[in-house]
């Protein structure tokens, strides 16, 4: 039948982050820091909706044709390798470093990936007390 998919893959889609605002929200949530990018993440609360991602590329990084070669190898990067490990109802910011131009992309897209699929940690909670009592 036309227009029918022939595989039965279940496809991942990632949304995007287009506004300040939503760029400015997702600072607020955990840091994942890694060698080639920061990972920010913020859970939205609304497990139905699609995981959402962005990109930052400051200009102290090179001139706008490093700074595009960065986001596009960013998104390629997310595209193939960790679309599928972002969880629904998440925003992640993928904030770049120079180094990402250097990397391989087997590199690049190894630590993205590590990076999406590692959990938040516990904190202890900060009452003050003496840990070694």
């Amino acid at each position: 039948m036309a227009g029918e998919l022939t595989t039965s893959e279940k496809k991942y889609t990632v949304g995007r982050l287009k506004s300040r605002p939503q760029f400015l929200a997702v600072r607020e949530g955990e840091k994942r820091r890694g060698a080639l990018f920061l990972l920010e993440v913020l859970d939205r609360k609304e497990p139905d909706s699609q995981a959402r991602v962005g990109f930052t590329v400051t200009k102290k990084h090179g001139n706008a044709v490093e700074r595009n070669r960065m986001r596009r190898r960013l998104k390629e990067a997310v595209r193939l390798h960790a679309g599928f490990a972002m969880r629904p109802g998440h925003d992640y910011v993928v904030v770049a470093r120079r180094d990402v131009l250097d990397a391989s992309f087997q590199e690049l897209a190894a630590e993205l990936k590590l990076r999406v699929e590692t959990r938040p940690k516990h904190r202890r909670s900060g009452d003050g007390r003496p840990r070694n009592v």
